[in-house]
């Protein structure tokens, strides 16, 4: 049998587009190159993949001292995940981008294994500016990021069950507009805040379905329904009429493939290489969102544009279903069996 190698991590956003290749793989033996982080969580749930903890460096994105030993700590990365590659001896590896698929992608390429890599936003992160320079080919979910050498636009991969959720299974009943406010993987602190700090007056124009993750908090309250996680996104979408969120780039592209308007409060760029406020801006201009930087986000101006996002609902679904529907996951699988060996 094949053998094929998943790797990317740090983010849930690094890791589901991935998995969204699953289904169609099973011609190979699959691998999953990550760290003892978040990944590691997640891929639990996947009894079918073989999961290869790798030791990992990130890049801390301020002046310390310990940004010096970083490369020491790569090199050392790189001799263990070459080991563990010898190791698996795949036909192929697909990377997601982060900071653990980097020692990955240099040993692959090391080692004359093939790989493919994919990147989500609309500007090149840090590690794909490195792994570009040793992957045979970078996909990407932007047309505009695809002007570099050895890119090919080929969409974001998307899990299918994201077209398959069942409203009826989200037990809340109201006639209020439905507004699903998503925190991610580790829980948008300022959105959760929000949303606990406003809760009587949001309810009364909403219904809110709630998924605040580990930064949240369990509440109850009349027309609110809130969760940790859930493996099972695709009912919460299914059930919303408006969604509240972040501007990762996978989930914006699973709302928009599902046609709900979207309001997206983009992490700022304080903590981040402003890759959110990108994508936000590209989703405004396009007529599929309206968004909002942080700092200008008060809960006066998000109920706001929410109210304006339900009453011209018509005109951004319009917009929205006239978007470029690309079938990414075809695309990439047929990438990586051009390049397997």
């Amino acid at each position: 049998m094949k053998k094929i190698v998943l790797t990317g991590g740090g983010t849930a956003g690094h890791v589901y587009p991935a998995l969204a290749l699953i289904d169609e793989l099973k011609e190979y033996e699959i691998h999953y190159f990550g760290s003892d982080g978040m990944e590691k969580e997640i891929l639990k749930k996947y009894p079918g993949i073989i999961y290869h903890q790798i030791p990992v460096v990130k890049l801390e994105r301020k002046l310390t001292l310990r940004n010096l030993l970083l490369p020491f700590k790569l090199c050392a990365s790189i001799k263990a995940t070459k080991k563990e590659l010898k190791k698996v001896q795949p036909n192929i590896v697909f990377s997601k981008g982060g900071f653990v698929s980097v020692p990955v992608a240099i040993s692959a390429q090391r080692l004359h294994i093939p790989l493919v890599s994919h990147e989500s936003d609309l500007s090149f992160g840090l590690a794909n500016k490195v792994i570009l320079k040793y992957c045979d080919c970078m996909c990407t979910t932007f047309p505009e990021t695809a002007k570099r050498k050895k890119c090919i636009h080929t969409g974001q991969p998307i899990r299918p069950k994201i077209l398959e959720g069942d409203k009826n299974k989200i037990k809340i009943e109201s006639v209020k507009p439905y507004l699903l406010v998503l925190g991610g993987s580790s829980g948008a602190r300022f959105l959760n805040e929000m949303v606990y700090q406003n809760i009587d007056d949001l309810t009364k124009h909403f219904c809110v379905l709630h998924i605040y993750g580990k930064s949240g908090k369990e509440i109850t309250h009349q027309n609110y329904f809130g969760v940790p996680y859930t493996d099972h996104i695709e009912d919460f979408y299914a059930r919303a009429d408006v969604v509240l969120s972040r501007a990762g780039s996978g989930v914006i592209n699973e709302i928009k493939l599902l046609n709900l308007p979207m309001l997206l409060i983009p992490l700022s760029k304080k903590i981040s290489r402003g890759d959110q406020i990108e994508n936000a801006k590209y989703f405004q201009e396009k007529g599929y969102a309206i968004y909002l930087e942080e700092e200008e986000a008060s809960y006066e101006k998000i109920k706001e544009n929410l109210e304006n996002l339900i009453k011209n609902n018509k005109k951004t679904v319009k917009n929205l279903k006239k978007s470029e529907k690309i079938e990414a996951n075809a695309k990439i699988l047929d990438l990586i069996k051009k390049y397997e060996k």
